[in-house]
């Protein structure tokens, strides 16, 4: 470690990662007339911590997840190290440029994991660690060396209560090689942090196991210290409330000086201490904080020789090192041009060298010879890759009455019992609902996991049980509690193993559907990284009856429609979800080039993410179906259960459970209307996402470009009359009418349920089939309405 070189870095990094922000804000010209802003006081109190750690500490096999608002001195760490260009540095904040917080997939330099949406990318780190340990411990991994998963904190996000959550999930599995290193700062957006929170704070971290690490002072503090004198100088330091020490900052040597003086003064050697600096040189001093100081942060970093989770607590300025260091308002501000053009000056950058990596640096060529060996980057970036895993053929289940819930359990239990590669890399989750998300009988066959076998007692004592809860290394399921946060930041960890580690898993969670929305903020951070998995929600609706509101899902089916990177479906029987999951299955490992497919319109070959909604209601079965239509249309999300005739006045078009309340409307009407069609959608979100996509490429220029709904709604007249059901919000199927301008009425759910049974709840909220039936005498015009049977009912 030569700290001279890490000393010349910070200052690079320092004046880099301003000027970038600066150069966005005042020299690019505005489009919008609106600050663009980049964070340079957060910046600037990451700058020690970061040199430190990318340029000391890490290995080629560590992970990082950076604090969202230090993402330009990351983008400059890369640009110094040649894996960022300058044109995106130029851009920073701008239309395809450096993105405002570190990126998997839009920023080109070497990102581990997204952050942006506060406390997530702290959490992940201790999820991918666990991962990471899971990969480890299976003997198709073979050797490899375990990294650290490093999260760059601001001391801010550890008001959020998923960091929280992550902690004690990492207790209960034994978490180890995990760094959290605080930026503690002590000013959030709004002001200061309270006096004596952390302390608070470091307890918990005690409690969950975590070695607590307090880096205060830095070097030059440390050896003032040693003085006479020094001992008072550290008493007051210690005693200095936040909102007074990050004032003195900003006020300067002087005000510094004074405040000694008066609080210090007439103590001989205190006084002494303080009179051999120059103002300068005391600023210097009491900004030298530990987290403020490379030197301290490398030892510090260094020391650090096992394996036990470890939270540095480090001590910084905000601001540090510029004129803007301390001021309460600083987290969104800026240096002006007056008081930036000042800074350069300071800093000794020319003009028109300030984009130059090696600017003002007499010793350039030795510095360079030195990064060019730094452990971190020696192997360059660190994207990995895995084989795809053949997907074996998945069974149809033959029972004549089942529930999608239950066929999706019996699927698994099948890949359970067989030996294929895909069933080997299957890793399952759940948090505290596994039975009653049909796991089962997977974990059953295929373990629990844990790094150290656990006997399961009821076992040992031959107590009979259907849950055999045996811990081992070859376990396939991880047990999570109940935090929907954590099981959504798991599947994303191990939805990137491959790219992480080099080893691919198949991730699949499951959780009551109702609670996805609990960890929706984790999910769409998930999906922004691009990481694969597989997110069963059962069950669902008010199918669920007898749960009431509390555990009735209304406005997930949106969700998935409208979340990125998650292809959803709702599958009614069983056969369509075999076709979906073996679909799903290789979907999940696809990484193509985002063409989008002229049969769908839909980008398939990028692959993504796939969202199940499942439902617990055994419905009859529609029989054994093979042909190709059913097949590729339970797939691009719809197909025709009763095609329309070609005088078709009404189609009823359903999604998911209430399937048997549509088929039966239909059946009571079709003598009057021999035409109806019925169709069965699987996937509004891939009929919706393949329509609006056809659209746009018609708007440029390609008209023949159609979608799997348009091929579909193609042949039915004008005066055709849709009706649309769904166990959800009726949004969710309203727009199929625009499709070909069809007037359309959509049933669904729009209120909290209540208790009942099904019958009653489908009645209440006008999901059965004498609403449908309703729905369609509605319609008729200028003639008397048929019955349908309706008095029967």
């Amino acid at each position: 470690m030569s700290i001279t070189h890490l000393r010349a870095i910070e200052q690079r990094l320092l004046w880099l990662s301003h000027w970038m922000i600066h150069h966005a804000n005042h020299i690019r010209p505005k489009v919008d007339g609106i600050k663009v802003g980049g964070h340079q006081a957060s910046s600037a109190s990451m700058v020690s911590i970061m040199t430190a750690l990318y340029f000391s500490a890490l290995r080629p096999e560590d992970r990082v997840a950076v604090k969202p608002h230090a993402s330009p001195v990351f983008h400059a760490i890369q640009y110094l190290m040649g894996n960022q260009t300058r044109v995106n540095m130029e851009n920073f904040r701008g239309y395809g440029g450096a993105q405002s917080y570190p990126s998997r997939t839009k920023d080109v330099d070497d990102v581990d994991f997204s952050t942006g949406s506060v406390g997530l990318g702290v959490a992940i780190t201790s999820f991918a660690s666990l991962v990471q340990d899971y990969i480890a411990a299976k003997d198709w991994a073979g050797d490899q060396p375990l990294g650290r998963m490093v999260a760059l904190v601001g001391d801010a996000e550890l008001d959020e209560g998923n960091v929280y959550e992550a902690l004690q999930e990492g207790w209960k599995n034994d978490l180890r090689n995990t760094w959290w290193v605080i930026d503690y700062n002590r000013q959030s957006l709004d002001g200061i942090v309270r006096e004596g929170l952390f302390e608070r704070i470091e307890k918990i971290f005690d409690a969950f196991g975590w070695d607590v690490v307090r880096v205060k002072y830095g070097a030059l503090q440390r050896a003032a210290f040693e003085e006479p004198g020094g001992g008072e100088l550290k008493s007051w330091i210690d005693a200095c409330p936040n909102q007074e020490y990050a004032a003195l900052t900003f006020m300067g040597g002087a005000i510094w000086r004074k405040r000694l003086m008066d609080d210090l003064g007439d103590q001989g050697d205190v006084s002494a201490l303080i009179d051999r600096r120059s103002d300068a040189e005391l600023a210097a001093l009491m900004e030298n904080l530990g987290g403020n100081c490379v030197e301290t942060m490398a030892e510090t970093f260094a020391s650090i020789t096992h394996d036990r989770p470890t939270c540095f607590l480090a001590y910084t300025i905000k601001g540090w090192g510029t004129p803007i260091a301390g001021h309460k308002d600083n987290h969104g501000g800026l240096m002006n041009k007056a008081q930036f053009a000042n800074w350069q000056a300071h800093m000794g950058v020319p003009e028109g060298a300030e984009w130059e990596p090696f600017a003002a640096d007499d010793h350039a060529e030795d510095l360079q010879a030195f990064l060019k060996n730094v452990p971190f980057f020696a192997r360059g970036t660190r994207r990995f890759s895995d084989a795809k895993l053949t997907v074996p053929d998945i069974s149809l289940d033959t029972a004549k009455t089942t529930s999608t819930q239950a066929a999706f359990g019996k699927i698994l239990d099948d890949l359970s019992k067989g030996d294929s590669a895909l069933a080997e890399r299957i890793v399952t989750t759940s948090p505290d609902v596994t039975g009653t998300t049909s796991l089962g009988a997977w974990v059953n066959r295929r373990k629990l996991f844990a790094r150290a076998v656990q006997a399961d007692a009821f076992i040992e004592h031959r107590i009979p049980s259907t849950a055999k809860w045996e811990f081992t290394p070859d376990g396939q399921h991880i047990e999570l509690g109940i935090a929907e946060m954590n099981l959504m930041l798991l599947l994303s960890a191990a939805g990137l193993s491959d790219s992480l580690f080099g080893k691919r898993l198949i991730p699949i969670g499951t959780l009551y559907d109702p609670f996805v929305s609990r960890g929706l903020d984790a999910l769409n951070y998930a999906c922004y990284q691009d990481a694969r998995f597989i997110l069963v929600g059962t069950p669902s609706g008010v199918t669920l009856a007898p749960e009431g509101g509390a555990h009735q899902s209304v406005g997930t089916p949106l969700i998935g429609m409208s979340q990125d990177g998650l292809a959803a479906f709702e599958p009614a029987f069983a056969d369509e979800l075999a076709v979906i999951m073996q679909w799903a299955f290789e979907y999940v490992q696809r990484d193509g080039d985002g063409q989008p497919d002229e049969r769908t319109w839909l980008r398939d070959e990028t692959g993504g993410s796939v969202y199940l909604r499942l439902t617990t209601n055994p419905i009859e079965q529609p029989g054994k179906r093979g042909d190709e239509d059913f097949r590729q249309g339970a797939i691009d999300g719809a197909y025709w259960l009763r095609k329309p005739g070609p005088n078709c006045d009404v189609v009823i078009a359903y999604q998911g459970a209430v399937a048997p309340e549509a088929i039966r409307a239909a059946g009571m009407i079709s003598e009057a209307r021999r035409d109806l069609g019925v169709l069965a959608i699987t996937s509004a979100d891939r009929l919706n996402a393949g329509w609006t996509a056809a659209q746009r490429a018609r708007s440029r220029g390609n008209k023949a470009a159609t979608s799997h709904i348009e091929t579909l709604m193609s042949g039915l007249p004008r005066h055709c009359k849709i009706i649309t059901v769904i166990d959800g919000h009726p949004a969710t199927l309203s727009w199929i009418g625009a499709v070909g301008g069809h007037q359309t009425i959509p049933l669904g759910v729009e209120h909290f349920g209540q208790t009942g049974t099904i019958g009653d709840l489908y009645r209440h909220h006008g999901l059965d089939a004498a609403a449908i039936v309703e729905k369609v005498q509605g319609l008729t015009e200028g003639r008397p309405a048929p019955n349908y049977g309706l008095a029967a009912e």
